[in-house]
């Protein structure tokens, strides 16, 4: 095997010939389970911001990261908040002035499962026929007792009935799970991998839980460590890529938050160390994304 994980920074520069960055952007939504429709003060994980602490206007990350990368290509990714919970007219004046950006290849969407419904999955489609597009959904696990503790607002049947439609529709869907949440074995997280990995999805997101400021695990676990080492957090990934199929597209790998909000774990912002310590063990144990995967 030529690559160790099948990364997201590989796939697009095999899509679009050179390297193609991301662009956190801020779409000015909100979220049902902040507004009260669904719930109030959001997940129990959540800031302030959403989730989307980094996110800011198109311009203003081209500026952040065009010295970096000169050349590179830039995918619009609504990040923070809900990105599909607004009227259809609204969204689809977001997504085409992002579209209609000359330095924009490609749209990607971060939204929950809960917010998908016919007249966004006919916006979707119409733009996934003609732009590169992927859809992400939050849904952090699949134990039900974990949901309601961490005041998800769903249950895993609108997951499903979401993923479902999306897949139909030939449109690409990553997920998003949160590793290290209270209460939860690493057995059970390995069932929410292996539950996502049967989905359908074409990607997927393994996110490092942190407690941050702002947040309501600040208040309630504010003392609250999800892995007690990198050693330990890098080990456990590695232990899951080696069950994820090679055809999953991975997109994160750890989350990281900025310093100033950052309660907990106190290494998580070391994200090139964790990084650089997943493909060092990957070598030292010989294995790869998919190695041990079911067939």
């Amino acid at each position: 095997m030529n690559q160790l994980i099948n990364s997201v920074s590989s796939y697009l520069k095999k899509e679009f010939g050179e390297k193609t960055v991301k662009l956190a952007i801020d779409g000015g939504f909100t979220c049902p389970n902040r507004d009260g429709s669904k719930g109030t003060g959001g997940c129990l994980f959540c800031s302030e911001g959403g989730g989307g602490d980094f996110a800011s206007t198109i311009e203003d990350q081209i500026n952040l990261l065009s010295e970096k990368w000169p050349k590179a290509k830039y995918i619009a990714y609504f990040q923070n908040h809900t990105n599909t919970y607004a009227p259809v007219d609204v969204l689809r004046e977001k997504y085409y002035e992002a579209l209609n950006n000359p330095l924009i290849s490609g749209i990607a969407i971060a939204t929950r499962p809960d917010c998908i419904n016919e007249e966004v999955l006919d916006l979707l489609s119409e733009i996934n026929e003609n732009h590169f597009m992927w859809v992400e959904l939050g849904l952090q696990t699949i134990h039900e007792d974990t949901a309601e503790l961490i005041n998800r607002c769903y249950d895993l049947s609108v997951f499903d009935k979401a993923i479902q439609a999306l897949c139909q529709r030939g449109i690409k869907v990553v997920v998003h799970l949160i590793l290290g949440l209270p209460g939860e074995s690493k057995a059970d997280m390995i069932e929410s991998v292996k539950y996502v990995c049967n989905s359908g999805a074409w990607g997927l997101k393994l996110h490092l839980l942190n407690v941050v400021r702002g947040s309501r695990m600040e208040k309630d676990y504010s003392d609250y460590n999800s892995f007690p080492s990198i050693d330990d957090y890098v080990s456990f990934i590695c232990d899951l890529l080696e069950i994820i199929p090679p055809e999953i597209v991975m997109h994160r790998l750890t989350g990281d938050a900025p310093r100033n909000i950052l309660i907990t774990p106190e290494w998580s912002y070391r994200k090139r160390t964790i990084l650089n310590g997943i493909n060092s063990e990957l070598h030292l144990r010989g294995s790869y994304q998919g190695c041990k995967a079911e067939k």
